[in-house]
């Protein structure tokens, strides 16, 4: 016997009220889906075409053991990255074990003592502050002789235009640009203002390396930073570009030399990109990225609907309701712990796999203040999949991300908002919705 839609909402724990909201705010999106659709069909014959263009083939899923010397999968899956990118090379790996990991060996590899970094767009993710040297620890640039330097965006978002041509100096090595908002509440850099940047700074000194941290970018438009100048574009495949798949790894795209000296930093002098078994992961990476451009739609259309559903309801969001998207993060300020604490457990409980489980801030590790993460995956960490985090500090906003299908997606926000209903921080009696 089939049950209406709203039934199962409801035996799911979603209020009569908090479905009624949630309808009409989809409802009002259909246009908007549309244009995501577009974006996503775009890429999706891009993918095709890289995987084509390089005769993908069975014997590419396979993989490896050992030194993985003469690795077919591996070393076309990393010609199809170069030709989905526009660069001249790349190197995609799982002993690439993160993000984080991808940003420091990218550093690391084409940065040398007595050289400057520069990020124009102010302060990067927490996790690379130790990485950089902003927080001391072992193995840091700092320590190694390389120092860094910061300029901060203008108070509307604009780049300090002034400011940035000071901080360009001689020693000024390799420029960093982040394209996602990190646990800030800034905008998310659109591939054309990222260009817009290059151009600038190579404008001041023609041979400094442009780096962009494209994590939670890619496939969010048709265009990615190394289409508009990057030397550089770096990335997790537990995020976008893994779909959902990748169980680990981590993605470099760009310039034959910086991705040599990245090979070479991640195995050894002398060995590079030649060793590196791809053991029984280039399955899941080949298909991952098949299907990365659906899934990355997927979250995006979650995140529209969750900022729909929190700005008519009066909170901040970025981006709001109506802007362009440039990546999957939806950032949503509460200004109080509660409600960050509340969204994550309620995206916690929408999720397939420890959904009884209930998450609370902790002191993880790379980050200055106690950090609560919503993460019900099939691969642990993976922010490709629904999934929510935030620090417990000012201004108390939660960063909102992921979801392999929307149907999914949107029964996570479902569930978010009535976890704030269900705890007075949210009232529907007026939800300032209008058609």
């Amino acid at each position: 016997m089939s049950i209406s839609k709203e039934t199962i909402y409801e035996q799911m724990g979603i209020s009569k009220e908090v479905y009624g909201y949630s309808e009409k705010i989809w409802n009002s999106l259909k246009d908007r889906f549309d244009e995501i659709d577009h974006v996503s069909e775009y890429n999706q014959l891009k993918v095709i075409k890289a995987m084509q263009k390089n005769k993908v083939s069975e014997a590419c899923l396979l993989g490896t053991t050992g030194y993985g010397y003469n690795d077919l999968g591996r070393d076309t899956l990393e010609a199809v990255y170069a030709d989905i990118f526009h660069t001249q090379d790349a190197l995609v790996r799982p002993q690439i074990t993160c993000g984080t990991h991808a940003l420091a060996l990218a550093l690391m590899s084409n940065l040398r003592p007595g050289d400057e970094l520069l990020s124009p767009v102010g302060k990067p993710y927490d996790t690379l502050e130790e990485v950089i040297g902003i927080r001391p620890s072992k193995g840091s640039l700092k320590e190694y002789g390389i120092s860094y330097s910061q300029v901060d965006l203008l108070q509307d978002g604009g780049f300090d235009l002034e400011g940035i041509r000071k901080a360009v100096n001689d020693r000024t090595r390799l420029v960093t640009i982040q394209r996602s908002k990190g646990y800030q509440t800034r905008p998310t850099l659109s591939v054309a203002r990222i260009g817009e940047l290059i151009r600038f700074i190579k404008g001041i000194k023609p041979d400094v390396l442009c780096m962009v941290d494209n994590c939670y970018g890619e496939f969010t438009e048709t265009l990615e930073p190394s289409d508009v100048g990057a030397d550089l574009v770096v990335g997790s495949l537990i995020k976008n570009p893994g779909g959902g798949l990748a169980p680990i790894g981590g993605y470099l795209a760009g310039k034959k030399e910086c991705i040599e000296n990245a090979a070479y930093r991640l195995t050894s002098p002398g060995l590079g990109k030649e060793v590196g078994a791809s053991l029984q992961v280039l399955n899941s990476f080949y298909q991952g990225l098949f299907l990365a451009p659906s899934v990355t739609s997927n979250a995006l259309k979650s995140a529209v609907f969750a900022a729909n559903i929190y700005e008519n309801l009066g909170f901040s969001v970025v981006p709001d309701g109506k802007e362009d998207r440039h990546d999957i993060i939806q950032a949503v300020t509460f200004g109080n712990p509660e409600g960050v604490i509340a969204f994550c457990q309620g995206i916690q409980q929408a999720a397939a796999v420890d959904g009884h489980v209930t998450p609370e801030p902790w002191d993880m590790p790379g980050y200055d203040s106690p950090v609560i993460m919503a993460a019900g995956a099939f691969v642990s960490g993976s922010s490709i999949e629904l999934s929510a985090d935030g620090p417990i500090k000012p201004p108390y906003a939660v960063y909102f991300q992921g979801g392999l299908t929307w149907q999914h997606g949107k029964f996570g926000i479902m569930k978010s908002l009535q976890k704030l209903v269900d705890a007075g921080i949210v009232s529907l009696e007026f939800d300032g919705f209008t058609e």
